[in-house]
């Protein structure tokens, strides 16, 4: 503002009687001379400048223990804190593992029954155990921990803590004394184990158990153990685990039943990364639970990052390791990295950011506007603001909006490893042919492919997720080996090829196979009876619910009755295991690249209700099952592809699922952030990417520029309002001084001090 301005309003206010107008104006005015380049900037002032990635979550992780975490919101924190052996390659694709602190590539040796060394596995009926050796990188070290710290005669120091020493502490940062050790063979052993401990419930134990034999042993023992002392801590390395040895101090070995391929994918997996001893003990001690203090709280590990700030409904912050191991940038990947800039840092120390400030956001509206502010530097995209993003074409093809292309801002796409899917549960009599003769299974087949028929999945996708997916043909999303492309991919049940691309069958086709079920016009043809499906879900918000009219609106259009039944979370989860839904709406996201992850859903073993498994439909194929049993342990090639073909071929006959869709997800990043790559298995990808702070900070002072000229108005506008009541004070102060030099009165105005 200029002086003289101000200078004006300076005697204006002297003048002014009314002290609460002065100082709304004086606020106006400090608005219009104090504010700096960029008043709104969420976060502290420190922190202007700094190599600090922002970036935000929207669900509170559960749980960041390594043997318990186990959904993608959990995974964006742990994996880059914990190290298991193996990773996977940050730019390959195919998905590609290679060591992490692993010192190599595990070796894998083959057995037959009586106990002779075979050279491969070609013939999976031979191999009686396999071997997996690993060997772990020396002079790894562990993120500064109190559980490491010693007193000077070489005892913990913090192993005996009292509700006192507690009084203070809110996280293991906040110990005096931190300290480190290197990462041995015995801490990955001794995670194993503890996902058998009772009071873990990891969620892949039973699935472990299944390949090796000792974890059930040990868990029986740890449940007894358990009891005698239920609050006593149980130091794991006092028990053996049957088929876990250690070889040496960096080097160990586990001995699964048969053949088990699919074990180095888990290796790359929190599940199977080291837990130390002391980290374990320190965490058990009495109180520490009462104060949040615990590993599913505060994960530790070598990782790129350690968590400093655990605050799940505001903010958690990772900070880089100071331990942190030599790892370098990825110097080669896909013929279109180069040109994408994804090499240019080849070569370079990891991880390239020194901090990642984690902000929780429970609505979308508010993390959209902090993006185009500059103040996260990279988000999805919602609903709400995917035509503001991102252009449709008339063809389906998707390009950034002229607005995001004017900041800088660039839009990644790819087709998740997932996919999402109606079961039917096949213990129902309806829709399953459950204690039904061979007509009456057939009808109930007949029925399944009738409503896969009649449920749009391309509408769905276009109406409600703005376009965002691709329809489902079977379990396997594209990327994954055995997902066939072109004609050999389609679903001929619910396509047909036209003109070199699948057109979906139309409703009269859903309506001739309800026919053919025994359903004309959705009565039952012997008895007149209505057809009534029942939907068991969880849904309950808005846009629920205007999903759930599209549903009911497609079985009207079949002729069927369609019925919702709402449940909460663990009420629909009780139902599902008890297989007591009828028909409901599920997904999976592959924990690992390979086709047995998506096809074992439909193994019949992995049944719900009586194996409690991960077969939330209860579909049981003695072929399928047969042909599962074959796949899972084959290498990659020819002859695991017809197996899978014809896997593929009896679940579109049978109709288990409707096969709805895969995801796309669509997300954008600012042009300052570099070494970003889609990648669903890539979880620890925050250690590859870097941050141009220059060019963020310019770009925030750019865009958050304070709009002043409403201040000014407003300031003018009160100056004009002041004037006239000025105005008025003054004259009426000169008449009384007036009136009293008439009368012989001093020349003093009424509530004024001093003599004339």
């Amino acid at each position: 503002m200029p002086l003289v301005l101000t200078r004006a309003f300076h005697y204006l206010f002297a003048a002014y009687p009314f002290a609460c107008t002065r100082r709304a104006v004086y606020a106006v005015l400090c608005c219009l001379t104090a504010c700096g380049p960029v008043p709104n900037d969420p976060y502290p002032t420190g922190e202007s400048g700094q190599n600090i990635l922002y970036t935000a979550f929207m669900d509170r992780p559960r749980h960041l223990d390594p043997a318990q975490s186990f959904t993608e919101d959990e995974a964006t924190f742990l994996y880059q804190i914990v190290e298991p052996p193996l990773q996977y390659h940050y730019l390959k694709r195919p998905y590609a593992l290679e060591p992490a602190v692993a010192a190599s590539m595990p070796v894998v040796r083959y057995f037959a029954a009586d106990g002779s060394r075979l050279r491969d596995a070609s013939d999976p009926v031979k191999v009686a155990r396999s071997e997996i050796e690993i060997s772990i990188r020396p002079s790894v070290r562990y993120q500064p921990h109190p559980a490491f710290a010693r007193d000077e005669h070489g005892e913990p120091r913090y192993f005996a803590l009292t509700k006192d020493d507690l009084a203070d502490i809110r996280s293991p940062m906040d110990f005096a004394h931190l300290d480190s050790r290197e990462l041995v063979a015995n801490d990955f052993i001794y995670e194993i184990k503890r996902l058998a401990h009772p009071a873990v419930q990891s969620p892949i134990f039973e699935l472990m158990a299944e390949h090796l034999p000792g974890l059930k042993a040990l868990h029986a023992v740890l449940n007894e153990e358990t009891k005698k002392n239920p609050d006593a801590w149980l130091d794991l390395d006092r028990f053996a685990l049957e088929g876990v040895d250690e070889i040496d101090r960096y080097t160990y070995r586990i001995t699964f039943t048969g053949l088990y391929p699919q074990f180095l994918y888990w290796l790359s997996m929190p599940f199977f990364g080291p837990v130390p001893p002391e980290v374990d003990r320190f965490f058990s001690q009495p109180g520490m639970a009462a104060r949040n203090l615990t590993l599913d709280r505060w994960p530790m590990g070598t990782g790129p990052y350690m968590l400093v700030e655990n605050n799940p409904n505001a903010r958690m912050v990772l900070e880089k390791n100071p331990n942190f191991r030599t790892d370098s940038y990825p110097c080669e990947g896909e013929p279109d990295d180069a040109e994408e800039g994804l090499l240019a840092d080849c070569g370079k120390l990891l991880p390239q950011i020194d901090k990642v400030v984690f902000s929780r956001e429970r609505e979308t509206i508010p993390y959209w506007n902090k993006f185009l502010q500059g103040y996260y530097d990279a988000a999805g995209i919602s609903s709400d603001n995917f035509d503001q993003a991102v252009n449709m074409g008339g063809q389906g093809e998707v390009t950034l909006s002229d607005d995001m292309a004017e900041r800088g801002i660039r839009l990644m796409t790819s087709v998740s490893s997932s996919t999402f899917y109606f079961g039917f549960n096949m213990r129902d009599s309806l829709v399953g042919g459950a204690g039904a003769d061979a007509a009456g299974r057939e009808r109930a087949r007949l029925l399944r492919q009738a409503i896969s028929v009649a449920l749009d999945s391309e509408e769905y996708i276009s109406i409600f997720l703005n376009g965002r997916g691709i329809p489902a043909m079977q379990p396997i999303p594209p990327g994954i080996f055995g997902a066939r492309e072109g004609e050999a991919g389609i679903n001929p049940v619910i396509y047909e090829w036209r003109d070199g691309k699948p057109k979906r069958r139309g409703i009269g086709e859903a309506k001739r196979l309800l026919t053919q079920a025994g359903w004309p016009n959705g009565r039952d043809a012997r008895t007149g009876e209505p057809l009534i499906v029942y939907f068991d879900t969880t849904d309950t918000g808005m846009g629920d619910k205007s999903r759930v009219d599209w549903l009911a609106k497609q079985f009207r259009a079949l002729g069927v009755q369609f019925v919702v039944r709402t449940t909460d979370w663990n009420r629909f989860q009780e139902k599902i295991l008890r297989g007591s839904a009828q028909v409901f709406l599920m997904g999976w996201n592959a924990d690992y690249p390979d086709p047995e992850n998506l096809l074992f859903l439909l193994y019949g073993p992995q049944g719900k209700a009586d194996g409690q498994g991960n077969n939330s439909a209860n579909y049981m194929n003695a072929e399928y099952d047969r042909l599962f049993d074959r796949m899972k342990v084959m290498p990659d090639g020819p002859e695991r592809q017809t197996i899978i073909d014809r896997m593929v071929e009896i679940l579109q006959h049978d109709a288990p699922w409707v096969f709805w869709f895969h995801p796309k997800t669509y997300s954008l990043q600012h042009g300052w952030v570099k070494n970003r790559k889609p990648a669903d298995m890539v979880r620890n990808g925050l250690k590859y990417q870097r941050i141009d702070v220059e060019a963020r900070e310019a770009a925030r002072a750019r865009w958050n520029r304070p709009v002043r000229w409403p201040l000014a108005a407003a300031a003018l506008l009160l100056a004009a309002l002041a004037a006239p009541a000025a105005l008025s004070w003054r004259r009426r102060e000169r008449a009384a001084a007036c009136a009293g030099l008439r009368n012989g009165q001093p020349d003093e105005a009424p509530g004024r001090g001093g003599a004339a």
